[in-house]
């Protein structure tokens, strides 16, 4: 299947259940923590500069945003967590509405977690990774930032984030640099396979 990914637009910004788009397209969701670049990712994944609002601060992102890609697939940008100025009600509030989205199993058909390269995945990264797991459906690492480090650092980083999330052989990481476009089409390559 092609995929123009200029053609994009959002759409809505979901606080409830009753906001989630159920046109049985496909829905490929971004998930992590919220300084860890995932604005700038989506970005870059679809070559604009400023489609998902990256924010002045972390943790602006409180609604489950939706993106049309192409009229063909949503990316669904979930809020950022483990950002420790939020206030408790406020966190609570994201846990329920993303722990909605994940209980209505016929939305996600592909989970993109990011993590960011450089340091060890926090316990929050680790409660993540376990709801993608328990989804049962297919997701992906991004592992951010790779610029930021040196090419030594590489192999040991990403078998860190493996060991660390406890990953299977068949998760794929992908080194990503939104800065510097690295990962994109094995990103891109990723969505597009499993909209088919």
């Amino acid at each position: 299947m092609k995929l123009n990914v200029q053609i994009a637009e959002f759409i809505r910004s979901a606080a409830k259940r009753e906001d989630f788009p159920r046109d049985r397209l496909p829905q490929v969701v971004f998930a992590g923590r919220s300084n860890v670049g995932k604005s700038s990712v989506i970005n870059r994944l679809l070559n604009r500069k400023n489609l998902a609002r990256v924010g002045s601060a972390p943790g602006k992102t409180t609604h489950i945003n939706y993106f049309l890609i192409d009229e063909k697939l949503y990316l669904v940008d979930l809020p950022g967590y483990g950002y420790a100025k939020v206030s408790k009600t406020e966190r609570a509030r994201w846990a329920k509405l993303i722990e909605t989205w994940f209980a209505d199993t016929e939305l996600m058909t592909l989970g993109v977690m990011l993590v960011d390269i450089r340091h060890k995945p926090t316990v929050d990264d680790c409660t993540m990774a376990e709801w993608f797991k328990a989804s049962g459906k297919p997701f992906i690492i991004v592992a951010n930032k790779q610029d930021k480090i040196k090419k030594s650092e590489l192999e040991p980083n990403v078998a860190r984030i493996r060991e660390t999330l406890g990953l299977s052989d068949e998760t794929l990481v992908i080194p990503f640099s939104a800065e510097k476009s690295v990962g994109r089409q094995e990103l891109l390559d990723q969505i597009i396979e499993h909209m088919e």
